[in-house]
């Protein structure tokens, strides 16, 4: 490229600045924040109601997360989820809902195509790398216990 050509570039991109609307960051920084925090005490409401009905701590957990799981797959097959999600950005998107929202969402998206190569190729398209490397993560974390401590 010449330089004509990237002063050429700037000066559209310049240009085009004066077009582009204003991101609303503030809001969308405390409407994230303020949807994660629903869903987070949402997921300790049902934590509490778990353990008041004399469930072992540890087994309330993996029941929440089930619970939380199946709560946001089940909004995402319904369409609540997608809307929240565009609403509220990463405030949806970081809970443990948020992963089982970009689970089925390509999956429902991939319906048409058959259970094999639709929904299950789909399925962990977004999830899978998160899977893998959770797993990795784990295991490495598990090897340096055993052996360093």
């Amino acid at each position: 490229m010449t330089k004509a050509n990237i002063r050429e570039q700037e000066a559209y991109s310049a240009f085009l600045e004066d077009f582009r609307p204003k991101r609303p960051t503030l809001r969308n920084i405390v409407v994230a924040f303020l949807t994660g925090g629903l869903i987070c005490t949402a997921g300790q409401g049902v934590l509490s109601c778990i353990l008041s009905r004399g469930m072992p701590e540890k087994q309330a957990y993996v029941l929440t997360s089930s619970i939380m799981v199946f709560a946001g797959a089940f909004l995402t097959g319904l369409g609540v989820y997608d809307k929240l999600g565009s609403f509220a950005g990463m405030g949806a998107a970081l809970p443990i809902t948020g992963f089982a929202n970009s689970v089925v969402s390509p999956a429902m998206e991939y319906k048409h195509e058959g259970f094999v190569l639709g929904v299950g190729a789909r399925m962990f398209q977004v999830a899978g790398p998160v899977i893998v490397y959770a797993t990795l993560t784990a295991t490495i974390v598990s090897i340096i216990k055993l052996y360093v401590f």
